[in-house]
C-alpha cells in the first residue's frame, strides 16, 4: 500500500533534533518527525516536591500542550477554557513516566526537572516525538547540573539509559511505522511504543481503532516499533555527540 509521502512501511519520517533551540532553559530541543514539530524544554529547580523531601531522590515530570493552530483548524487554548483536557493529562503523564525510566533519581539528588513539550505543528506522532526530544533536553539539563557540581552521581550514572518512542499501526491490513496524520486517522490499529536504547519496553499503548487485531499483527507492530526506536536512539546519540 502506497504511503502519502512515499515511504516504505518500515521507514521513519526524516528526524531532526536541534539542541539549544531556546536560550533560557537548562536544556532545549526542537524535535521534528517529518512535519510534526515539538519544542521540548527542560527546566531545573533545586529541591523536590514536599512529599519527596528528605528522600535523597530527585524528581522528573512533564507537561504537554499544543499551540492553538498546530493543527488544520484552530483549537482554543486550554488555559482560556479553564480546564486541561483528558488527552493532555494522559500525554503529560506518559512523557513523565517515560523519562523517569531513564533516570537514576538517587544519582540526580534532590533536584527537580520539568519537561515542557509544546507542539508547534502536528502531523501525527506528537507524543512520541515529545518523548524522543525530551530525552535529549533532559540529558542537557543533567549535564548543566553536573557542571555546577549539583549531582550526587555523574551524568552517565543519572542518565543510565536512553528512551525514545514511535507510533506504529495497521493500515489496509499492513503494519506501518511512524504514522503521519493522514495515516493515523485511517488506521485499523494504532499503537505507541516507548523503548530504551537497547530495545527494552518502557510502555506500549495500543488499540484496535476499527476492529480487533491478531497476535501475529501485534508481534509485527512491536518488531517495527523496536526497530524504529533503535534508529531514534542512534539519532539521539548523534545529536548529543555520544
Amino acid at each position: 500500500m502506497a504511503r502519502p509521502d512515499g515511504r516504505r512501511p518500515d521507514q521513519l519520517r526524516p528526524v531532526t533534533l536541534t539542541r539549544g533551540w531556546s536560550t533560557h532553559p537548562e536544556g532545549s530541543v526542537l524535535v521534528e518527525f517529518g512535519a510534526t514539530r515539538v519544542l521540548c524544554t527542560a527546566s531545573v529547580t533545586e529541591g523536590v516536591p514536599r512529599w519527596r523531601k528528605g528522600s535523597g531522590l530527585g524528581w522528573v515530570t512533564a507537561e504537554y500542550a499544543m499551540l492553538p493552530r498546530a493543527t488544520n483548524t484552530r483549537s482554543d487554548r486550554e488555559s482560556v477554557r479553564g480546564k486541561i483536557g483528558g488527552r493532555t493529562h494522559e500525554i503529560s503523564r506518559l512523557i513523565g513516566r517515560s523519562l523517569r525510566a531513564c533516570v537514576d533519581l538517587k544519582a540526580l539528588g534532590e533536584n527537580s526537572v520539568v519537561l515542557d513539550c509544546d507542539v508547534l505543528q502536528a502531523d501525527g506522532g506528537t507524543r512520541t516525538a515529545a518523548i524522543t526530544g525530551a530525552y535529549v533536553a533532559l540529558y542537557d539539563a543533567v549535564t548543566w547540573l553536573a557542571e555546577r557540581k549539583a549531582l550526587t552521581g555523574k551524568v552517565a550514572k543519572v542518565m543510565h539509559r536512553s528512551v525514545s518512542a514511535v507510533s506504529v499501526g495497521v493500515i489496509g491490513g499492513e503494519p506501518m511505522l511512524d504514522l503521519c496524520y493522514a495515516e493515523d486517522v485511517t488506521a485499523e490499529v494504532d499503537m505507541n511504543v516507548v523503548c530504551t536504547g537497547t530495545g527494552d519496553f518502557v510502555e506500549v499503548q495500543g488499540t484496535g481503532e476499527a476492529g480487533v487485531f491478531a497476535r501475529d499483527q501485534l508481534d509485527a507492530l512491536l518488531d517495527l516499533g523496536v526497530a524504529g526506536c533503535l534508529e531514534l536512539a542512534d539519532a539521539q546519540r548523534k545529536a548529543l555527540n555520544l
